[in-house]
């Protein structure tokens, strides 16, 4: 969805400026063509580019347009799913072999960051899954004990440290991630852009990939007014995939997100809320989350969409949820707000698809875009570059399957949310 620009985003106003980037307007050639400049294909590029592979990224808006950047900033560990579901759903060894890439994904974000001196206000000191009720403590406490099992840092926090760590009584426990942290998402995409096009990629921007054909041996991949040509492609367009390959939007199913940002919080107010910068998130189905910047303004979210009439409701109900949990911020205003799609699978896994001979790409992130995007973007250059095989890859190769009543389970989830909103605003 394009409709509501990210720079109305406190994202657009706080990040460094993109890297100089122009519309392609001739022919070009490369060895790789990518379609979509988030993390994963800029990721993909910058890694073809350090093994000296040409690399032509072809974006059809800005960089970081997308689901990049406009969502919340947490750079998670895993998935939504279970650990110990993983091997069950996948079987062997891509179970395992997933897990163990997406449980040390923040790891690689936080390596680049300070191997290209990035600025995006990358901090890793963990975050809290939140237990919003006993149903969702228990909850947490199965997941602890399954990543504990795998000796992963993370600890289940009682309801006294978890009040001190965010600022509010509401909560039952915590579910603390040290593998994980906080960034400024489009800060990081723009700096990703950066360090890919210093070691060598091309970006082009506001160059939309219209048809891709065959040439040969090779892939054409037209563009309003150009083309560039080249022998294999990745699709890293995810959840905003348009005309090419519809095949990815069929098997998504958009879940909205919107965030609303405080003005500057002063330090003797914000010292009260989330003391040590955990970015924190709840159990609850339609959750609540929230966050600071470096600024010190508080970013609260919920699914949603901004548009019309869900806009009031959400932003009435994101002023009075805030002030119930923390009390010390009533009268405080928001500054910005903007909302971006989350591509939801079946499973609540990714995918990955060879979706002709030498074009392949991840889809369906679910929630999770920052570090499986990044991971994902590091794999798919091995995988372009023959370093790995198809059945070393984290996922098996699958055709994109639809999910059935689609529209009818994004129109029940946008306006559920608004009537959940609405009425959890009057209680």
């Amino acid at each position: 969805m394009t409709r509501f620009a990210p720079a109305d985003s406190l994202w657009a106003a706080t990040a460094p400026q993109p890297p100089k980037t122009l519309p392609l307007e001739a022919s070009a050639k490369a060895d790789v063509a990518i379609i979509g400049a988030g993390f994963t294909g800029l990721s993909a590029a910058l890694h073809l580019a350090q093994k000296g592979v040409s690399v032509i990224v072809l974006e059809a808006m800005e960089i970081g347009h997308g689901g990049s950047g406009r969502n919340k900033g947490l750079v998670n560990a895993g998935m939504w799913v279970l650990p110990d579901d993983l091997p069950a759903t996948l079987g062997a060894p891509h179970g395992e072999r997933l897990l163990n890439l997406l449980g040390d994904a923040p790891s690689l974000v936080y390596e680049l960051v300070a191997r290209h001196h990035m600025q995006c206000e990358a901090i890793r000191n963990g975050t809290l899954h939140l237990a919003a009720d006993k149903s969702g403590l228990e909850q947490l406490r199965i997941r602890a004990a399954q990543w504990q099992s795998r000796q992963a840092p993370v600890e289940l926090l009682g309801a006294g440290e978890t009040a001190r760590l965010t600022g509010t009584n509401a909560y039952a426990g915590a579910l603390l991630d040290r593998r994980a942290g906080t960034i400024q998402p489009l800060a990081y995409a723009r700096e990703l852009a950066r360090a890919a096009i210093e070691a060598g990629a091309t970006v082009h921007t506001l160059t939309p990939a219209l048809e891709v054909r065959r040439k040969g041996t090779d892939w054409c991949v037209k563009t309003p007014a150009g083309d560039v040509t080249a022998h294999k492609i990745i699709a890293a367009t995810n959840a905003y995939t348009t005309n090419l390959w519809p095949e990815l939007r069929a098997e998504l199913v958009f879940l909205p997100y919107f965030n609303f940002a405080t003005e500057p919080l002063p330090a003797s107010l914000g010292n009260t809320i989330l003391p040590e910068g955990h970015g924190a998130w709840d159990t609850k189905k339609v959750l609540t989350s929230f966050r600071k910047d470096q600024t010190g303004r508080f970013i609260f979210g919920s699914v949603g969409m901004l548009e019309g009439m869900d806009a009031r409701v959400h932003a009435l109900w994101a002023r009075r949820r805030m002030e119930k949990l923390f009390p010390q911020l009533k009268g405080i205003g928001f500054q910005k707000s903007w909302y971006g799609m989350i591509g939801m699978t079946d499973d609540h896994l990714p995918r990955f698809h060879q979706l002709d001979e030498n074009i392949f790409g991840f889809s369906g992130y679910n929630g999770r875009g920052i570090a499986p995007g990044t991971v994902f973007g590091r794999v798919l250059a091995d995988f372009a570059t023959d370093r790995i095989s198809a059945a070393e890859l984290p996922l098996p190769v699958t055709e994109p399957r639809p999910q059935k009543l689609r529209n009818i389970q994004e129109a029940g989830i946008r306006h559920g949310a608004s009537a959940l909103h609405l009425m959890r605003s009057f209680i």
